[in-house]
């Protein structure tokens, strides 16, 4: 016995409430509108702050005759370690010449001929004497020439040198002008100088002048814990390297120009700076066909 149901002619899919439209919504604004992109809150967290120092400035006798001020520019403490790793990898892959190379078995002279014959003889069968398991045979996944270059943004290098220079100004010293103190050139003389401010030949020690005497660098060249460095040839490694520094007055002035900490004037300006191009874009939305 079969039973039939008969459902009402007025019923349809799309009749259900779920597929019907409100009172209040149109279909050219519910259903095809594009959302409108989040506003994102004002950035407040500054990336790089300043780190002041102060250093005291001594004479070329070991006196001290002054204290000045190393306002240089410096990452947050979360990204400082990652800023500075960055730099100095950076500096030492390209350095890197990346000429090493090595012959495969294929590319080393000899070994065309089979030594001995396949069998008969109870050795090991062998087809080459320049084999990697043979002195004189190839090398086995050796080096090749490769480029090591690694590019880095200028800014970001910038600011790698400034924090370093920063974390390390607390062994760091300046001394008065004491170019044309050297009157011939004599490696003993600048070792007694040495003593006088405090510093230990035994240990590393990175001198940063604007300019470098004849006198000064053939006094300094023989000792090696020694780095006479110039703005042209400033680098992390021997930043990083040195037990302790020694400034100029006008090293440390060029520093503060060049890696100097840049204040705004108000928190305006500042806001502005964080907030370049965080701003929601204004959504202009279709006319309704209601």
């Amino acid at each position: 016995m079969s039973i039939s149901v008969r459902l009402p002619s007025s019923i349809s899919f799309l009749s259900s409430s779920i597929f019907s439209l409100s009172s209040n919504q149109t279909p050219s604004t519910s259903l095809f509108i594009k959302p409108p992109k989040p506003h994102f809150p004002k950035c407040t967290t500054a990336v790089v702050r300043s780190q002041l120092a102060t250093l005291p400035v001594l004479s070329f006798d070991g006196t001290k005759v002054g204290e000045t001020t190393l306002n240089l520019k410096s990452a947050n403490p979360d990204t400082a370690r990652a800023v500075v790793h960055r730099g100095i990898t950076t500096d030492l892959n390209n350095k890197r010449r990346g000429t090493a190379s090595t012959l495969t078995r294929a590319e080393v002279r000899g070994g065309g001929k089979k030594p001995f014959p396949q069998k008969k003889l109870g050795r090991a069968r062998r087809g080459s004497q320049r084999t990697p398991l043979r002195p004189g045979g190839g090398v086995v996944f050796g080096p090749k020439p490769r480029d090591w270059s690694v590019k880095i943004n200028k800014k970001e290098k910038r600011l790698a040198i400034s924090t370093a220079l920063a974390s390390a100004a607390v062994n760091g010293i300046v001394v008065e002008e004491f170019g044309d103190k050297f009157q011939k050139p004599k490696t003993k003389d600048f070792l007694e100088a040495l003593k006088r401010w405090g510093i230990d030949p035994k240990e590393k020690s990175m001198f940063f002048m604007t300019e470098i005497s004849d006198n000064v660098a053939l006094s300094s060249r023989n000792i090696g814990t020694l780095r006479m460095l110039t703005p042209r040839t400033l680098n992390l490694f021997d930043i990083l390297n040195a037990d302790k520094l020694v400034f100029t007055k006008a090293a440390l002035d060029y520093l503060n120009d060049a890696y100097g900490y840049e204040e705004y004037e108000d928190e305006e300006d500042f806001e502005e700076v964080a907030d370049e191009g965080t701003e929601a874009e204004e959504v202009v939305l279709p006319p309704s066909d209601a």
